[in-house]
């Protein structure tokens, strides 16, 4: 699978583009603030239906305009044509596949897959643990439509149980009742991610000593509250504290996934080459696991990777994906005399783009 064209209306600060894109390795280049970043996150956004870089969907309207348009066309893996398109106005947002708008814009996540590889990456190593578990909801939500569902309903119920718990309902069996069907979206949710850490784990440090060539052990450690006790159990453990804190302490909003290398806390005795190449091993695994267990080809977007990397890391990075079938490649840098004379060494099919000041050119 892989974007074919894409157009681009007052997004950001692309006041319009149109451009066509190569199935193999895509670089952008141009100097800080020029666009590059942006391109990057239209595409992610045409996959996820929002953005990776904005929390909000108002700055990505072009300043002084009312509209930001992004429509992509893709060449999926059997051959047939995919078109996606965003319509994107102040407190309204329109996603369509083809000409039918989506009623509920879950229902697209994992038609496009994607991956994405940016310096603010680091915030997985150093951040909190929500970093992580909206890592793993990334991943599990574009290969596991029943898994989106299960944390929408979990996290519903959860909000239902705080305001319980807030406004000091008396009714242990008002309680007992939410607890009861939040239950089954707990354990599917715990047992998903789970069993995708055990997957990722090989895969992560088999990629590790192929981009480093070292033979540090990295590792990755699931805990969650619900490998002791069922979630019915651990509610029950926790009322008390629960009531007097008013909201719920326990549960998979409390999951924790930890970085470790050769058996030490990632974020405090790696350095900060060692926490970079444990990342982009991370996000390569995540790919080709995505790949091999569900023959999903997701596109790969590598944002500023020169500041992740040296060059002869990249280098390796760009060998690897252009040998084993990684499918599309986005690669933004700010040297283009740099980023072409490595992408030039491999055989694979490359397009090159500059931008300025949000205007594209091909070259």
């Amino acid at each position: 699978m892989h974007l074919e064209k894409i157009l681009l209306h007052d997004f950001r600060n692309i006041a319009d583009a149109q451009l066509s894109f190569s199935p193999g390795i895509n670089c952008i280049s141009g100097s800080n603030g020029a666009g590059k970043t942006n391109l990057l996150d239209a595409v992610y956004y045409l996959s996820m239906t929002k953005s990776h870089f904005s929390a909000s969907d108002q700055y990505l309207i072009r300043h002084g305009c009312e509209e930001a348009v992004m429509a992509g066309t893709y060449r999926m893996d059997n051959g047939c044509e995919e078109k996606v398109s965003v319509s994107l106005r102040k407190g309204e947002k329109t996603v369509r596949r083809g000409e039918k708008p989506y009623q509920r814009l879950s229902d697209h996540i994992g038609l496009i897959p994607v991956v994405v590889v940016s310096p603010a990456d680091s915030a997985l190593v150093n951040d909190s643990g929500d970093e992580r578990r909206k890592y793993l909801n990334f991943i599990l939500s574009q290969i596991d439509k029943a898994y989106l569902s299960h944390i929408q309903q979990y996290n519903q119920l959860l909000l239902r149980r705080n305001k319980l718990l807030h406004d000091g309902v008396e009714s242990d069996l008002l309680l007992e009742t939410v607890s009861e069907q939040m239950a089954p979206h707990a354990q599917y949710i715990f047992e998903a991610r789970r069993s995708l850490c055990e997957q990722l784990q090989p895969i992560t440090q088999d990629l590790y000593n192929r981009l480093c060539g070292g033979e540090e052990e990295v590792s990755m450690e699931f805990r969650s509250h619900l490998s002791a006790h069922s979630f019915v159990e651990l509610m029950a453990l926790n009322l008390e504290k629960d009531r007097a804190l008013g909201f719920t302490l326990g549960g998979i909003q409390r999951d924790e996934l930890h970085f470790r290398l050769d058996g030490h806390p990632l974020r405090k005795c790696g350095s900060q080459g060692q926490q970079k190449t444990f990342l982009l091993s991370l996000k390569l695994a995540q790919m080709q696991f995505m790949r091999e267990r569900y023959r999903l080809t997701p596109i790969l977007l590598l944002d500023d990777v020169f500041d992740k990397l040296d060059t002869n890391r990249v280098e390796l990075l760009l060998s690897l994906a252009a040998s084993s079938d990684f499918g599309q490649i986005f690669l933004t840098d700010s040297n283009k005399v740099r980023v072409e004379g490595i992408v030039n060494r491999f055989k694979a099919d490359c397009a090159f783009f500059t931008v300025e000041g949000g205007r594209y050119e091909t070259r």
